[in-house]
């Protein structure tokens, strides 16, 4: 086994909340990001963390803060906070999320 991401903060050094108290629900999904594309102005309200599996992005955050991405890399995301993702190669940026989260709250939320 190896271990590519672990933490009790995301990557900008943010505490985690606390799981719900709620059913769990668990979600795993594939997120492309086109060539010179990027993600529209999110934020997670649930815990989540990602691999990204081909490509190249930079996560950018509403507080400034950037973070670099290669295939093969993890991150813990953050939660609550504005952030966007941008591809700036020029062949797709493929993630695998997993999203820990409970019934009929929303992965994610577009500005």
């Amino acid at each position: 086994m190896e271990i590519i991401a672990k933490g009790e903060a995301s990557w900008d050094g943010a505490a985690l909340p606390a799981y719900p108290t709620t059913t769990p629900e668990i979600t795993v999904a594939r997120i492309t990001i086109p060539p010179r594309g990027a993600l529209p102005v999110h934020k997670h309200p649930i815990i989540n963390a990602a691999y990204l599996v081909s490509g190249a992005v930079t996560i950018v955050a509403e507080s400034g803060r950037e973070r670099q991405l290669r295939a093969g890399d993890a991150i813990i995301e953050l939660v609550d906070a504005w952030h966007t993702g941008r591809n700036d190669g020029d062949e797709p940026a493929v993630f695998v999320v997993v999203y820990a989260g409970s019934p009929g709250i929303p992965l994610s939320v577009n500005k």
